[in-house]
C-alpha cells in the first residue's frame, strides 16, 4: 500500500500548485477596477499615494490598495471591503462606491464627506456594515437604505442629516446597531422600528425629534431584544408610560433633555436588567 500512497504525492502537489497559480493570476473584475479608479479620481484622498498600480486588489508585484480587501470568486477577484477613514477625505459621497456590488463592509468615517447619500446605495445588497459617522453629510436619508437586507450595523451619527428618519429602516431584518445621534432629524421616530427582531442598540439622541414614547412603543411586542435606548436631547413630550416596562431587555435608557412631564411610573422597576436611567 505504501508505494501507491507515495505515488499520489506528485499529482497532489501539481493540483495544489495549479490552484495556487490560478489564484495568483485571478484578475480583478473590471467593474470593480473601474469603480475604484473613479473614486480615486473624484476625491482628493490623502491615501492615493498608497493607491498605486493598475489593480486595486494587487497584481503580485504590488500589494492591494490601502483599505481595499478582495476575495476570489471563480476566475475573478472582487472588492468586498472598503475602509478608508480618518484621512480628511474631502468631497461629495462617491457615487462610484455603489458599483462595488460585492461590498460587505463600507467604512468612510471621520472624514469630510459632504452632500447626500445617493439613492443608488440600495444596490449594495450584500452590505453588512455601513459606517459614515463623523462626516459632513447632509440632506434626507434615502429610503433605499431599507433595501440593504443584510445590514447589521448602520452608523450615520455626527453628520447634518435632516428630515424624518425613514420608516424603511424597519425593512432591515438583520439590523442590530442603529446610530443616528447628533444630526438634524425632525418628525417622529417611526414606531415600525420596534418590529426589528435583532435590534439591540438605538441612539437617536441630539436631534430635533418630536412625539411621545407611547407612540414609539405602541406596537405590541416591540423592541424584543433592545438593550440600549437613547432618546435624549430632543423635543419629546408627554410622560413615561408604564408600558415601557414591556421592553424587558432594556439595560440603558436615556431620556434627559426633552420636554416630557409627569411622574416616573413604578413599573420601570420591573425591567429586570435596567442598570442606567
Amino acid at each position: 500500500m505504501l508505494p501507491k500512497m507515495v505515488s499520489l504525492w506528485p499529482l497532489t502537489l501539481i493540483c495544489f500548485l495549479a490552484f495556487s497559480v490560478s489564484i495568483a493570476h485571478s484578475k480583478t473584475l473590471k467593474r470593480d477596477v473601474k469603480a475604484l479608479n473613479e473614486i480615486k479620481a473624484s476625491l482628493g484622498w490623502r491615501v492615493v499615494y498608497a493607491w498605486i498600480g493598475d489593480d486595486p486588489c494587487g497584481d503580485g508585484d504590488l500589494p492591494p490598495w490601502s483599505g481595499v480587501t478582495c476575495s476570489t470568486q471563480g476566475d475573478y477577484r472582487v472588492v468586498t471591503e472598503l475602509e478608508v477613514y480618518a484621512v480628511s477625505i474631502v468631497g461629495p459621497f462617491p457615487i462610484a462606491v455603489t458599483n462595488l456590488l460585492d461590498l460587505t463592509r463600507l467604512d468612510l468615517h471621520n472624514n469630510k464627506l459632504t452632500g447626500p447619500i445617493p439613492p443608488q446605495i440600495g444596490r449594495l445588497r450584500r452590505l453588512r456594515m455601513l459606517n459614515l459617522r463623523w462626516n459632513k453629510l447632509q440632506d434626507v436619508l434615502p429610503p433605499e437604505i431599507g433595501e440593504l437586507k443584510k445590514l447589521t450595523h448602520l452608523s450615520l451619527s455626527f453628520n447634518n442629516f435632516k428630515g424624518e428618519i425613514p420608516k424603511e429602516l424597519a425593512n432591515l431584518p438583520q439590523l442590530r446597531y442603529l446610530y443616528l445621534q447628533e444630526n438634524r432629524f425632525t418628525g417622529r421616530i417611526p414606531p415600525e422600528l420596534g418590529t426589528l427582531q435583532n435590534l439591540r442598540h438605538m441612539d437617536v439622541g441630539n436631534n430635533h425629534l418630536v412625539g411621545t414614547i407611547r407612540e414609539l412603543i405602541r406596537i405590541e411586542g416591540c423592541f424584543p431584544v433592545l438593550r440600549n435606548l437613547y432618546l435624549n436631547n430632543n423635543y419629546l413630550t408627554g410622560g413615561v408610560p408604564a408600558q415601557l416596562s414591556n421592553v424587558t431587555n432594556l439595560e440603558i435608557l436615556y431620556l434627559s433633555y426633552n420636554k416630557m412631564s409627569g411622574v416616573i411610573p413604578t413599573a420601570l422597576a420591573d425591567i429586570p436588567k435596567l442598570t442606567y436611567l
